[in-house]
């Protein structure tokens, strides 16, 4: 990996930004540069919301995304706005109820049931955001499990540890062989 810029896309409440702070820091501890950033309606909760990491083995000068590796989107609206116009060999995971428009056909994407597995496999809807980040990292190959893991006991609420690790491991699942 020389450079990777990662868009993710979704309403505001779930937790979005929390997993590309969590990537980026991932990245941190595994000795990549990275630069996050993040943008969301007024009404935040239930808006719309993007964030971004960059990571890379070289010194970041701007931190925006300007040619988005990886695109995820949770929700058919942030699909609708940010799948339109991306680079060539840009990777798309949209959550699997989405709409898959023609534009996309030309892409890699990969549709994983990432909300419902929150819901059913780990039993938290709150824990979409986490089971989104080990289906990432499985997809991308960014960082090593344990570097993954370590980024989210460092971001997530004491006493939630045991259900965020299985949320991680149900996405890291999720994605496997994909």
């Amino acid at each position: 990996m020389s450079r990777m810029e990662l868009r993710l896309a979704g309403s505001g409440g779930q937790g979005v930004i929390l997993a590309t702070v969590i990537l980026a820091e991932a990245a941190v501890i595994a000795g990549k540069h990275t630069a996050q950033s993040q943008s969301y309606g007024p009404e935040a909760r239930g808006g719309s919301c993007k964030a971004e990491v960059i990571i890379s083995d070289d010194r970041i000068g701007f931190t925006k995304a300007q040619k988005p590796t990886f695109l995820m989107a949770l929700t058919q609206k942030a699909l609708e706005a940010y799948g339109h116009n991306l680079p060539e060999g840009c990777v798309v995971l949209a959550d699997e109820g989405l709409e898959i428009f023609d534009e996309l056909k030309n892409y890699r994407v990969v549709q994983l049931p990432i909300l419902r597995t929150a819901v059913e496999k780990v039993g938290k809807a709150f824990t979409a955001n986490i089971v989104a980040v080990g289906a990432i990292n499985e997809l991308l190959k960014l960082v090593d499990h344990e570097h993954l893991k370590e980024a989210v006991f460092m971001h997530i609420p004491k006493g939630t540890e045991a259900i965020n690790e299985k949320a991680l491991e149900a996405g890291i699942a999720l994605a496997e062989g994909v």
